[in-house]
């Protein structure tokens, strides 16, 4: 006798389409489109508009194969899912010549003005490090791409709310071109994160600048904004309080040794800032600024300082000692600094007692990282009050330099410090300690 029953389906039949959508989320193109063929509902599932919305796109210098088969599969992706993007990051990686550079501002042409006629939803733009003041930018091809990336944002300027430029290294008049294109049509922006760290050349005077103060100023809703100490002055925290005080929640500032950072900032600017931006927290990245008197020009009383980071980048200068930054200019934050990163060549300079009695005075500091020449005793101590409540560190992360070769006894005692902490550490902290030879 013949069965005429339906034969029994997969338990895959039933799984639910947001279930099904949740696990091609996790596949790659190639598996996404392998998956598409098993069954007509898989291969509606491969067009879930869900599943496009991030992409990223690396442009591999020195490819391989299977790197530049990977390239051409996202970006064919890109193109034939691009009305359904949001976050869209570019990157490049490791560009080696002209020809190579031409190529990249080809597609990205190609690219850019197709996701610009099919795209409404994109609200987040990053293209990381792109180096334009590298020789292997030809003048043309530089040109070409700036302007090129100027009609996209101008085109996506009502809409894109996130934009990364980092590493730009550009122009003055080339960055405000780019800025500028995000609020071309209505004379103003309502973007609320920019990053622009190293987006102008370097050695650059850009807090002098009127065109960039005029540029600024036509941002009206700015919530995160990250950029270097040389764009920083009274005037531009003076367009920042009058336009998105009612907004700003973060600066995130870095100072580097090649960039000026000798111009004259008003600590009443700083004041008038925060007043009106009282969600306002302010974070600090230097790069081998590391004089006292550099450091005193900067960090002034009135910054409603979150985090500070100092890294020399293992160089050492005789004219900088660490010890009148911890004792005269970091407790001054007491109350509001979360974040302390410390990475120095110290040279032997002793700072334990001064490093020790900055953390207990920073009531509200919960992450420590420190790379510098300390005494393994140093640990204990620390630890020994955090286990008596008087300071409230969730994160400790310390490498002590050491100039000897053999470390095997501070690596004994470090070990002996853990287990007598150890109910502290694993149950509190997320704690790395190690000690690193540095001759």
């Amino acid at each position: 006798m013949e069965d005429d029953s339906e034969p029994e389906q997969s338990s895959w039949a039933y799984l639910p389409d947001v279930c099904l959508r949740h696990v091609f989320h996790w596949l790659d193109d190639r598996d996404r489109s392998r998956a598409a063929l098993v069954c007509k509902k898989w291969s509606c599932a491969m067009y879930s508009g869900s599943l496009w919305r991030c992409r990223t796109i690396t442009f591999y210098g020195q490819p391989s194969r299977a790197r530049t088969l990977e390239f051409q599969s996202a970006l064919w992706y890109t193109k034939k899912f691009g009305k359904y993007l949001k976050h869209l990051e570019i990157k490049l990686s490791n560009p080696y010549n002209t020809p190579f550079i031409k190529k990249f501002q080809v597609i990205m042409r190609g690219l850019l003005s197709h996701l610009g006629k099919c795209n409404s939803h994109l609200v987040s733009l990053s293209i990381k490090y792109l180096e334009l003041d590298c020789l292997i930018w030809k003048n043309v091809v530089r040109a070409q791409f700036i302007k090129n990336l100027a009609a996209f944002l101008k085109r996506m300027s009502n809409q894109l709310d996130y934009l990364n430029l980092k590493g730009a290294r550009i122009t003055l008049e080339e960055g405000c071109e780019l800025l500028n294109s995000l609020s071309s049509l209505t004379n103003r922006s309502f973007i609320s994160e920019i990053n622009i760290e190293d987006f102008f050349s370097l050695h650059l005077s850009v807090y002098s600048s009127a065109l960039f103060h005029q540029t600024m100023s036509k941002f009206h809703s700015l919530t995160i904004l990250t950029f270097n100490y040389n764009c920083i002055s009274d005037e531009l925290l003076d367009i920042l309080r009058e336009h998105s005080s009612h907004s700003l929640c973060t600066l995130n500032i870095k100072c580097h040794i090649h960039d000026p950072h000798g111009q004259v900032v008003s600590g009443i600017s700083w004041a008038n800032l925060a007043k009106r931006a009282p969600k306002l927290n302010v974070n600090f990245f230097f790069e081998r600024v590391m004089k006292h008197d550099h450091l005193a020009r900067i960090l002034l009383v009135e910054i409603p300082v979150r985090s500070i980071s100092l890294r020399s980048c293992y160089f050492s200068d005789p004219d900088w000692t660490m010890r009148p930054t911890l004792t005269n200019l970091l407790p001054a934050y007491w109350h509001g600094l979360q974040k302390l990163t410390l990475e120095l060549n110290n040279d032997h300079e002793l700072l334990d007692n001064e490093l020790l009695q900055l953390i207990l005075s920073c009531k509200r500091l919960l992450f420590l990282k420190v790379w510098a020449f300390l005494s393994v005793s140093f640990m204990e101590r620390l630890l020994q009050n955090r286990a008596e409540r008087k300071c409230i560190l969730t994160t400790i992360k310390v490498r002590i330099y050491t100039a000897q070769d053999d470390s095997t006894e501070e690596e004994q005692l470090l070990a002996d410090i853990y287990r007598k902490f150890k109910y502290l550490i694993d149950s509190e902290l997320n704690y790395f300690v190690i000690t690193y030879p540095m001759m």
